[in-house]
This record gives structure tokens, C-alpha cells and sequence, in this order.
């Protein structure tokens, strides 16, 4: 009969795939967030200002549209050079690992020896480990890369846009549905509820306390709703 896993290793076999969820939880959150609150101080912003429906309506909508497309771009582009940055050092190991392998083995000796590990010990590790996979071996200690779980660029373009376009239609449809008179209160309401949300999601991600996250998310956005709401009233203009 085979005998059951204890409940601490069976934790750690899922550490990683536990680590990999958090991390898109948290873009997510973050780039919902960023929807929520961009787009919720466009529309009041120009809401402020006594503007009508179908203004409100289209700067929502190319807010929505802009804010999106940006996140996609920047996230492309941060994650590219990311991905960039870790081929280049992947192929420099590689390249060591061709022309020094003594070298290479001692450094990977010395690693562990700082680890705490004996030298004894750390050699046969070192050694056994190279035997195996000399190049995983060496990736994963020197530069804590897994060359096959790079991060694909296309797949955080997506996800960021699609994050921001859930975020940013909260308050659009906020603002849109009620009548004239209750259009601001309801959206400010509704982001309330949305940035409670996030914040206490972003909080879960990030292992922190939800009430300090909260607070701090949902302060920030109603700050920001606030001030461009001024803003608008200060330039307010007649109905159109």
C-alpha cells in the first residue's frame, strides 16, 4: 500500500504553480484597477462639466479604447525586453558551458558553498547535477531561469487590454444607464464597490492585509474621481 504524501510536501508541490497563479491574479487586479479608476475620472470629469450623454458615451469609449491598447503596448514591450534580457543571458551560459565547462562546474561548487552547504557536499551535488542537465543546472541556480516558461509577450498584451476593458466598462455602464440626476452618484458608488473589490483581490495576491490595501486603493480612486469631478465642474458648460 502505498504510503500517503505528508501534507507539508504536498503544499510544496504546489508551491510553484501556487506562485505562477498569484502573479497573474495580481496583473490582472492591477490592470482592472487601472480601468476602473482611469476611466471612472474621464467620465465624471466630463460629466462635471455638464456634458451630454453621447459626449460622455464617446470619451468613455476612446478613454476605454486608448487606456487598453497602451496597457497591451507597454506590457509588450516591458515583457519583450524581459524576454530579450533572459535569452541573451540563457545563450551567454550556454555558450560558457561550451567552451569553460571547469569553470562553469566551479561556480556552480561555489554556489552552494555559499548556500551553506559543505564543500564535499556541494561538489557531489554539483557534479551529479551536471551529469544530469549541466545547462538546467546552471540556469536555474546562476540566473533562476526556466528556458521553458519564458513569459510570451502576446499573452500579457492580451491580458492587460482585457484586464483594463473589464475595469474601464464598470463605471461606462455606471454612467450611461442611470438618468441625468443619478449618474454621478451611482457611478461613484459603483466604483466604490469595484475598488473594495480589487483591492481586497490585490491584497490575496500579494499576501498582505486586505483592510491596508483596501484603504489604500479605494482612497486613491476616490481621490482621483474627486479631483477631475472638480476639474469638470470648475470648466463646467451648458448641455449640449
Amino acid at each position: 500500500m502505498t504510503s500517503p504524501v505528508p501534507e507539508h510536501k504536498h503544499k510544496e508541490l504546489h508551491t510553484h504553480k501556487t506562485g505562477v497563479q498569484l502573479n497573474s491574479l495580481r496583473a490582472a487586479v492591477l490592470g482592472a484597477n487601472d480601468g476602473i479608476v482611469s476611466t471612472a475620472s474621464l467620465v465624471l470629469g466630463v460629466a462635471g462639466a455638464a456634458a451630454s450623454s453621447d459626449i460622455i458615451l464617446i470619451t468613455g469609449v476612446a478613454g476605454l479604447t486608448a487606456g487598453a491598447l497602451s496597457m497591451a503596448v507597454g506590457e509588450y514591450v516591458s515583457v519583450s525586453t524581459q524576454r530579450d534580457t533572459e535569452k541573451a543571458l540563457l545563450e551567454k551560459e550556454r555558450h560558457e558551458l561550451e567552451t569553460t565547462p571547469d569553470h562553469e562546474l566551479g561556480e556552480l561548487v561555489s554556489i552552494y558553498e555559499r548556500k551553506g552547504v559543505s564543500h564535499e557536499t556541494a561538489q557531489k551535488v554539483a557534479e551529479e547535477l551536471t551529469a544530469h542537465d549541466a545547462f538546467a543546472a546552471h540556469v536555474d541556480v546562476e540566473l533562476g531561469i526556466n528556458p521553458n516558461s519564458l513569459t510570451n509577450p502576446w499573452h500579457a498584451a492580451y491580458a492587460s487590454a482585457a484586464s483594463f476593458t473589464v475595469g474601464s466598462l464598470i463605471p461606462l455602464f455606471a454612467i450611461m444607464l442611470p438618468s441625468e440626476e443619478m449618474r454621478v452618484p451611482v457611478t461613484f458608488a459603483s466604483v466604490l464597490l469595484a475598488l473594495i473589490m480589487t483591492g481586497s483581490l490585490s491584497a490575496y495576491a500579494g499576501g498582505s492585509s486586505q483592510r491596508v490595501a483596501t484603504v489604500r486603493v479605494v482612497f486613491g480612486g476616490l481621490l482621483a474621481m474627486a479631483i477631475t469631478y472638480g476639474i469638470g465642474t470648475l470648466f463646467g458648460v451648458s448641455s449640449v
